[in-house]
């Protein structure tokens, strides 16, 4: 049975508590298509090669978790964002977007998830509007060793700094771009950090505090979150749903 496009976005509006968050770019519809929506396709980034796929999959609307109109980016519609955007209004195809709200759900949440996939019990938040999570292992384990098991889970092998024989048991995690956190994480009683990529500081500080670093990929650990609340909307709604997992390196 069709939902009405409002319908569905006040339902993951509240779901998602969206009017809670400051964020870099709009929470909701970004790109309105038909009003009614019987198939959904998730996926990490609204990508062209994302829009054609679900295209082909006779989606009615997109649900990603990196949308458009991000704060600071050229507004003007040409090139790439023109293709994009372009290819969604000829074929009528919604798109809604979720970021900060969609990492942050307890549930749901890509840093949920990623704790699911990878067996962390959480404990607590912190950071900036509590983003970032605090947990632990059920068993503790070497550095090497959580690392490949992180990696066989990600499918893709982490970049890992830091002791390689340290026992790792608490730890702190924020998925995608959240290397910033590693430095509140770092004055923490944790023994890793886990994210999603990497910047040159965090070498000196994982030496240096002795706290092990741990990039994951930020698309390999933000592609659950979405995927995870695709399945909850079709639960809930009885819609179709598909996640298109596309790879991406980084």
């Amino acid at each position: 049975m069709p939902i009405q496009r409002q319908e569905l976005e006040n339902y993951i509006g509240q779901l998602l508590a969206v009017t809670r968050f400051k964020d870099y770019a709009p929470n909701g519809l970004q790109v309105e298509g038909r009003e009614q929506i019987s198939k959904i396709v998730t996926g990490v980034t609204a990508s062209l090669a994302l829009i054609e796929a679900a295209i082909e999959q006779g989606a009615d609307a997109i649900l990603v978790h990196h949308g458009y109109f991000w704060k600071g980016e050229d507004p003007t519609i040409t090139r790439t964002k023109k293709q994009r955007i372009a290819k969604l209004l000829l074929n009528d195809v919604n798109l809604f977007g979720y970021h900060l709200p969609l990492d942050a759900h307890e549930t749901l949440g890509n840093n949920a998830q990623l704790a699911q996939k990878l067996g962390l019990i959480g404990t607590a938040r912190f950071g900036e509007q509590e983003l970032a999570w605090l947990g632990e292992l059920p068993v503790p384990m070497s550095l090497d060793t959580f690392s490949q098991h992180i990696g066989l889970q990600l499918k893709r092998p982490a970049l890992t700094l830091g002791d390689m024989n340290k026992t790792i048991r608490n730890v702190a995690w924020c998925t995608g771009g959240a290397q910033s956190y590693f430095r509140e994480a770092s004055n923490m009683n944790i023994d890793c950090f886990i994210t999603g990529e990497a910047s040159e500081f965090v070498t000196h500080l994982a030496n240096e505090s002795g706290v092990a670093y741990i990039a994951a990929g930020h698309h390999a650990t933000e592609r659950y979150g979405i995927a995870a609340l695709g399945k909850h909307l079709a639960e809930e709604f009885g819609l179709e749903h598909i996640h298109l997992d596309l790879d991406n390196p980084v």
